[in-house]
């Protein structure tokens, strides 16, 4: 199990720390629902420093992203980021992640943890066009500082001005005292906030002094556990569960990062699914009977047919509803579609909604 520079931190908090992909995390510290609602109205910290970060430098290094990522990287400016995903062979997904153009021939890419050294093999194995790559994943940490009132807490620790970043926009300055630390806003839970990426050496040092700057919005630390129920709420996909190696980004709604105006690996045979239209979509649900669910539940028609399978599911802590995600044949997918989800050999109603299920 590997430690991040912060897991003795969390261990003297009392977090429940668990194995996760590889490293060992908090999960939660004081419970998943008063932490969710933490980030919500307020403002929290996640360590999520078992994220990768590659590093792709030369005057190919756009060339490569758009061999290996589907979305157009070539739209990128600087300072600007992209949520993408690398395509497979097989039709279905290797990785998302979250391309960063720091300067012209020069980007960082952000991969799952789980998915670190697989992602590595498999950019570099494509990698015929002398690009220089370097694997800082273990260089780096990374804080989520995630809530409505993260800017006003965080403001006071650098000069980059927080409240007026873009969405997908970052800045390399200066916070809490270091220098060349990437501040972006690329939030995973729907609630606005900032990813700080800086070194390992400096994670104890900018930890406390986060907590310093934010000691008067009543910032807490945050763990796994409800950084999972805020993706889900907004209908974010979560690699392993709701995308996967047999999943295509045109099942699993991701559409919107496929472009076809370039090629890039399997873009013929993800063009011809999309002219053909896919057999089977990914779909949020809400709970009408009482039940949660959860990942690999078996989804039913009205006739007890098996038709799909759950990805995600919990009973949402905003909403006080039981939702989920799973993938229901086309037919199916459409708002108000009646579905069943097999809970203990029952089949419990549900219907399909539009996500995403959480709105402001």
């Amino acid at each position: 199990m590997k430690n991040t520079a912060l897991t003795h931190i969390h261990e003297s908090l009392g977090a429940k720390m668990v194995p996760f992909a590889g490293y060992n995390m908090p999960v939660q510290y004081e419970g998943v629902n008063v932490e969710h609602e933490t980030v919500r109205n307020g403002v929290g910290v996640f360590d999520v420093s078992h994220m990768g970060e590659f590093f792709l430098k030369g005057e190919n290094a756009l060339a490569l992203i758009q061999k290996v990522t589907s979305n157009d990287a070539s739209k990128l400016v600087d300072g600007k980021a992209q949520y993408s995903c690398l395509p497979n062979k097989e039709g279905g997904i290797v990785d998302d992640l979250i391309v960063y153009k720091v300067a012209d021939n020069h980007y960082m890419l952000v991969v799952n943890a789980s998915n670190i050294e697989k992602d590595w093999n498999w950019i570099s194995s494509h990698n015929d066009l002398g690009v220089d790559m370097q694997n800082l994943s273990d260089d780096y940490s990374l804080l989520a500082i995630q809530g409505p009132k993260a800017a006003e807490a965080m403001q006071s620790l650098t000069s980059i001005d927080l409240s007026n970043m873009g969405y997908y926009t970052f800045q390399i300055g200066d916070f809490a005292g270091k220098s060349d630390v990437i501040v972006s806003a690329t939030g995973y839970t729907g609630s606005g906030g900032f990813e700080i990426y800086f070194k390992n050496e400096d994670a104890e040092y900018i930890w406390n002094k986060v907590f310093e700057a934010g000691a008067a919005f009543g910032i807490k630390p945050i763990g796994l556990a409800a950084r999972d129920t805020l993706r889900l709420e907004m209908g974010f996909c979560l690699y392993g569960n709701d995308i996967n190696d047999t999943t295509s980004p045109l099942e699993a709604g991701l559409g919107w990062i496929t472009k076809f105006d370039k090629k890039f690996t399997n873009s013929e045979n993800l063009k011809k699914q999309k002219e053909a239209g896919v057999s089977r979509k990914l779909v949020g649900f809400e709970m009408i009977e009482r039940g949660i669910p959860r990942h690999d539940y078996e989804i039913t028609d009205a006739n007890g047919n098996v038709v799909g399978i759950v990805t995600s599911g919990t009973q949402s802590p905003s909403m006080g509803i039981a939702i989920g995600m799973g993938y229901v044949p086309a037919a199916l997918a459409t708002p108000d579609s009646e579905i069943y989800i097999r809970i203990r050999n029952k089949d419990i109603k549900a219907k399909v909604v539009k996500m995403p299920f959480y709105k402001k």
